[in-house]
């Protein structure tokens, strides 16, 4: 599709000065396709507090049946329903064992201790790679002196660790481990279809031993808003308790649904593009010697870089800003680009080229 265009400038700026935006902050960006937005006009509603919208009922039918679970729940964000997660497997004064750069540790207002009381232990994992053996080193049995582990939670693919993925192996021994523990396992999936992706493999076989699952129907599958979370009839029915009381209760919500129903039919298959455009970013950028990037790490739909001499990438990213290019940061010292649906293959091979251009000109 075209690139965006951007602010027009006076005669007196810089011909360098951009003409055209290429969005590549987040795939939180993507917007809803033409069939998402027909969908979501002509779409059936009702009141889903009361259960009532067929349309949410359908989307949260399918999510379960792709699953492999036996329910699912509409939420309107990813951050709700990891929290709705929390909330449940969880009572106050317990551990939750995860990664140090993990969404829930680094992105959710500290909600995890503020509304379920609980704090998060955290483990530092090579490429966010969380395995048994990291796990069981901080796992706490509950005593006069200590707080207890109650949960564990995974996120995959891993966003701040570069779109990093985790294999079915090292899931099987940490669902294995943490059963005979009577641990649950929750997993934040906000890309697991990314993740399934590049594993080629289904989100069912790959999400099946976790006690619940959290993905989101935005990002890189293009919905407008929400997110589902999976598992149990039980858990799912207690979780819309759980969400009412964080005023996810959003009443003729099939208009969104709609266009949620076709983000997880169709979306997924086209993922592969957003790899196949992350990894010509990296290999571009890699040529450069003032770059720092594993490339190894570019799994999915993420690029994480740094610019060395460059502590603080400000400089570099209003620059890239003012050539059309826009990206983000992970860490304070990293840039980082996604990519997704509204950026397709020429616009990556412009942002690449307009990235070596600034970065040699440093």
């Amino acid at each position: 599709m075209p690139l965006i265009p951007a602010e027009t400038t006076d005669d007196s700026a810089e011909s360098t000065i951009a003409t055209t935006t290429i969005e590549l902050r987040s795939d939180t960006f993507t917007k809803p396709t033409p069939a998402m937005r027909a969908a979501m006009a002509a779409a059936e509603v009702g009141d889903d507090v009361y259960g009532e919208d067929p349309t949410v009922n359908l989307v949260e039918a399918r999510a379960a049946q792709i699953f492999g679970r036996e329910a699912a729940i509409f939420v309107p964000t990813g951050t709700m329903g990891n929290q709705i997660a929390i909330r449940l497997h969880t009572h106050h004064g317990q551990e939750v064992v995860t990664e140090s750069r993990a969404h829930v540790v680094d992105w959710e207002m500290a909600m995890a201790s503020a509304f379920s009381g609980v704090q998060l232990r955290t483990v530092f994992a090579e490429r966010g790679i969380v395995t048994w053996s990291h796990i069981e080193q901080v796992l706490k049995k509950a005593d006069f002196h200590r707080a207890g582990t109650g949960l564990i939670t995974l996120e995959n693919s891993h966003n701040m660790a570069g779109g990093t993925v985790t294999g079915l192996d090292v899931y099987e021994e940490i669902w294995s481990r943490a059963a005979e523990l009577g641990l649950p396992v929750h997993l934040d999936g906000a890309r697991i279809f990314n993740a399934a992706t590049a594993l080629s493999m289904s989100v069912a076989e790959l999400t099946s031993g976790f006690s619940s699952v959290m993905f989101c129907l935005s990002k890189g599958l293009c919905a407008p808003v929400g997110s589902m979370l999976v598992g149990s009839r039980d858990f799912i029915e207690r979780a819309r308790t759980v969400r009412k009381m964080l005023g996810g209760g959003m009443r003729q919500a099939g208009i969104l649904a709609a266009a949620g129903l076709i983000a997880l039919e169709e979306m997924p298959k086209r993922l592969s593009e957003d790899h196949a455009n992350a990894r010509l970013l990296a290999e571009s950028l890699a040529e450069l010697p003032q770059v720092d990037i594993d490339r190894s790490t570019v799994q999915t739909n993420i690029v994480i870089f740094t610019v060395r001499g460059y502590p603080d990438p400000t400089p570099i990213l209003e620059r890239l800003k003012q050539r059309g290019v826009i990206a983000g940061t992970a860490a304070d010292h990293q840039i980082r680009f996604v990519t997704h649906k509204d950026v397709d293959r020429p616009a990556c091979e412009e942002a690449a080229r307009i990235a070596r251009e600034v970065i040699s000109e440093l």
